[in-house]
């Protein structure tokens, strides 16, 4: 098939192995928000039980949603990541809502990410004769033309990065049981709620849990180019929370081992408070390195998967027919150039984290929309071949329904703000999704 007829009819290449799998749910999920959210828990939960228990109730949880993304992974294998489970499931104005929200999040939390980047290296190499938003600019530069030039580039990258960044979050919490370290005095730990007051630390500590472990999915976006993805989709899902729970737990337990409890509930930054702990003078540089190659890592993965939600929308109509162009080295390249061009207007405006707070709360939504839709397709389509089944349905996905709900609740509850103008885009986004459909109506290219 010609370069042209391929980017004509949208199709991806099926070059992808279960090495790039793996990391894509390893790499997408790890990256700097487990060195800086135990220091949020412990603020609230300061008893290490409670932090654990937190810890291990995320880890749990994620096991019960990647039982539904395994199940509609392996039965509707495309590109996209959620979108077309929900098509399928709910119809395409559900499609829209999780399609479009997901797609400004990861642009959004992709300037976040670089501008971090920029910030770190600025640390590093201070003689630098640049700016943070500069050294972003140019992370993301590199980061697109690298994808631009091919998907097996792409997935190289996303496996050496998943490596590094795992191997090195993996040391640091070995290091923490096994180098000497002065435990030095700290802060009085804050009081432990009693009773009934353990309700709202608990949901708050959730939220940033649940935060901290979502993209363990990310395999899902990749439905059209893994290899033999019935298989592969599932496994990948699994061995990489076979990967990511152990290591969130190890770090929670060498930050308590490394840090008083009082420190590490005070603390924003507690990976860097363990490594200077552990490492000494060059601890900070250390722990720097490790968040640089990290979010690099992760953000890799949100150009990787934002191009390809464009894709499955532009062949359904609901986003331009141009975004399905594939290149010669099976990039979707338009959908990652206009990726790419809204994650550097979120940089250059600096609003990604006004962005990030209203639309995280739409986001968090789109847990039951996946849910939801595998009930719907369990009742409509019983007869479609699941090369997985979810273990434990209808149960596991019931509870995964309940903690979902008491999570968008509890998101909506603790910032009534910017849940109020999540609430008010939801009611616009019916005319918006009629609009767009108009728009682009006829020129959707058939899957």
């Amino acid at each position: 098939m010609s370069g042209a007829a391929q980017g004509e009819r949208g199709g991806l290449r099926r070059v992808l192995g279960r090495a790039f799998a793996a990391s894509a749910a390893i790499g997408t999920t790890i990256g700097g928000g487990i060195l800086y959210t135990p220091g949020k828990i412990a603020a609230l939960l300061p008893n290490p039980a409670w932090i654990l228990g937190i810890w291990a109730f995320g880890g749990l949880n994620s096991l019960l949603g990647a039982t539904v993304f395994a199940e509609l992974g392996a039965m509707i294998p495309q590109s996209g990541g959620p979108y077309p489970f929900a098509r399928r499931g709910l119809g395409e104005y559900a499609a829209f809502l999780v399609g479009y929200t997901q797609w400004v999040l990861d642009c959004a939390a992709n300037a976040a990410l670089l501008l971090l980047v920029g910030e770190y290296l600025l640390v590093l190499l201070p003689e630098l004769p640049t700016s943070a938003e500069a050294l972003a600019f140019a992370a993301l530069a590199l980061l697109t033309a690298l994808n631009w030039r091919g998907v097996r580039g792409g997935g190289r990258i996303q496996v050496a990065t998943t490596i590094a960044k795992t191997l090195a979050l993996g040391a640091v919490a070995v290091a923490a049981f096994v180098l000497p370290h002065g435990h030095s005095a700290g802060p009085a730990a804050p009081a432990a709620p009693h009773g009934v007051g353990w309700v709202v630390p608990v949901i708050l500590a959730m939220q940033g849990v649940i935060f901290t472990y979502d993209s363990y999915y990310a395999p899902i976006f990749f439905g059209e180019e893994v290899r033999d993805p019935g298989r592969e989709i599932p496994r990948a899902i699994f061995r990489g929370l076979a990967v990511i729970i152990p290591i969130y737990l190890l770090l929670n337990a060498a930050f308590l081992v490394v840090l008083p409890l009082g420190r590490m509930a005070n603390e924003s930054f507690v990976g860097g408070a363990a490594a200077q702990a552990l490492f000494g003078a060059h601890g900070d540089q250390i722990i720097r390195v490790i968040v640089v190659v990290s979010v690099l890592g992760t953000s890799n993965a949100l150009i990787l998967v934002t191009a390809r939600v464009l894709l499955a929308m532009g062949r359904d109509g609901l986003f331009a027919r141009q975004a399905t162009r594939i290149n010669a080295g099976g990039t979707p390249s338009v959908a990652l150039l206009l990726s790419t061009l809204v994650a550097a207007g979120f940089l250059a405006s600096g609003t990604f984290n006004a962005v990030l707070a209203v639309v995280s709360l739409l986001m968090a939504a789109n847990y039951l929309f996946v849910y939801f839709s595998m009930v719907a397709l369990r009742r409509c389509e019983p007869q479609t071949p699941r090369p997985y089944r979810a273990w434990g349905y209808p149960y596991t996905t019931a509870a995964a329904i309940v903690i979902g709900v008491v999570f968008v609740f509890g998101v909506a509850l603790s910032d009534p703000r910017h849940a109020a103008i999540a609430f008010a885009l939801l009611i616009a986004s019916y005319p918006l999704y009629l609009g767009t459909r108009r728009l682009f109506r006829g020129a959707g290219v058939p899957v």
